[in-house]
């Protein structure tokens, strides 16, 4: 049996769990996850989700969709963008973006993923690891984020990263460092991460753990 007695409504430490029964840790589980979103879900998100991954179908688009069908869960609006989709020149360092409107001058694919970024509440950076670090053109739109900076227009916002390797772990530390730090220039706040083993093309989608962790880290959010 499961008694929930609400002691409070403003803050979830006062919420208590009484379980009688040892078998059922599973609903525990299930019931924490709900009363999570009961206090913090009032209203729902916009999550971004960026797929820098050239391939549509990657393991990195697998497993986006599962952390995007993790949070859909519990209503918050997802779109899912790829970025090898757009044109996104490089950051000249011409610093015009730190004056006046604190836009970008480059006119490219960026004019358009420029006001999702904007209104999106949470963002998910998903790319394999190349080289230790992200793809290119996921490399590209993170140079690209500087009119942020100014503007302080991502602060409070915050980030999840996505990104499969063919080591997992254990290779994706410099990758996660310089998301870590990109996070606490732009103001935003570190969300989860999913760091997955996969380098077959779509090998991932026969490994339930991976795809059962991603799916909770979305209904986590």
């Amino acid at each position: 049996m499961v008694c929930i007695v609400f002691e409070g409504l403003l803050k979830p430490s006062s919420v208590v769990l009484n379980l009688h029964n040892e078998g059922s840790r599973l609903i525990k589980n299930v019931t924490e996850t709900v009363i999570r979103h009961f206090f913090y879900s009032n209203r729902n998100m916009k999550i971004l989700a960026l797929i820098g991954s050239p391939r549509i179908g990657s393991n990195t688009d697998i497993l986006v969709d599962r952390v995007l069908h993790g949070a859909q869960s519990f209503g918050h609006a997802a779109e899912k963008i790829y970025l090898y989709n757009y044109r996104i020149l490089p950051c000249i360092d011409c610093r015009r973006c730190k004056k006046d409107d604190f836009t970008c001058h480059l006119l490219d694919g960026m004019s358009e993923i420029y006001p999702k970024l904007e209104e999106a509440d949470l963002i998910v950076f998903g790319t394999p690891v190349y080289w230790y670090g992200p793809t290119a053109k996921t490399k590209l739109l993170i140079d690209r984020m500087r009119p942020f900076i100014a503007s302080g227009k991502l602060k409070g916002k915050r980030g999840v990263v996505v990104t499969p390797s063919e080591e997992g772990e254990p290779c994706c530390g410099p990758l996660m460092e310089m998301f870590r730090m990109s996070f606490e220039y732009l103001g935003m706040t570190y969300a989860g991460s999913i760091l997955a083993k996969a380098y077959e093309r779509g090998e991932v989608r026969d490994n339930e753990e991976e795809l059962k962790r991603a799916y909770e880290l979305g209904a986590s959010l």
